[in-house]
């Protein structure tokens, strides 16, 4: 046996022996251990907190529903008693302070208002049932995308996110309000 080649075995076995302990004491060294225990605690304590402000406005809530079920005999005798419908009050719509707080004429229920929709998002709009900013006020932001998403990809740069407030707005005659609104953000955008 040739024991003159053992030393080409040896060697670099020995170093990489010698290399794999030195890393791992390296690296055991270096680590840190990162101690979140005190947020976790403040978080748990944020829940806690969360938790009971969630139960005290179910028992809050339960109070409510026995009281307005123990009402509901009376309410129910009462309206049976005056069958007479409910009518909704519809706001007057003032042209003139319309036109002062915007600086232009505006039509009663003329979407175009609402900073963002032109005359053919007006057209879709009116289209798919919403002719007037009572009904756009009243319309999820969801259901404005799907309209404009109707429209082909010429329409996904709109963002009708601000849309059903602008209508709200101008439905209940806040003219003032919808005016610096526009102005304080770049056409109606959020």
């Amino acid at each position: 046996m040739d024991f003159s080649n053992i030393w080409c075995w040896l060697i670099p076995a020995l170093v990489g022996i010698i290399s794999g302990i030195l890393g791992y004491l390296i690296g055991k060294g270096s680590s840190t251990t990162i101690d979140n225990s005190g947020e976790l605690n403040a978080w748990k304590d944020k829940n806690a907190k969360l938790q009971a402000d969630l139960d005290a406005c179910n028992g809050k809530l339960k109070t409510a529903s026995a009281a307005a079920v123990a009402g509901a005999a009376t309410t129910a005798a009462s309206l049976t008693a005056s069958a007479a419908p409910a009518v909704e009050t519809k706001i007057p719509f003032d042209a003139d302070a319309a036109k002062a707080a915007l600086g232009k004429p505006v039509k009663e229920d003329d979407l175009k208002v609402v900073e963002g929709i032109g005359p053919k998002i007006s057209e879709m709009f009116n289209n798919a049932g919403i002719t007037t900013w009572k009904a756009l006020s009243e319309s999820a932001v969801a259901r404005c995308q799907e309209i404009l998403d109707g429209g082909g990809e010429r329409y996904k740069v709109h963002n009708p996110a601000s849309w059903p407030m602008q209508a709200k707005m101008a439905y209940e005659g806040k003219w003032a309000e919808l005016a610096k609104w526009q102005d304080e953000h770049d056409h109606g955008k959020l």
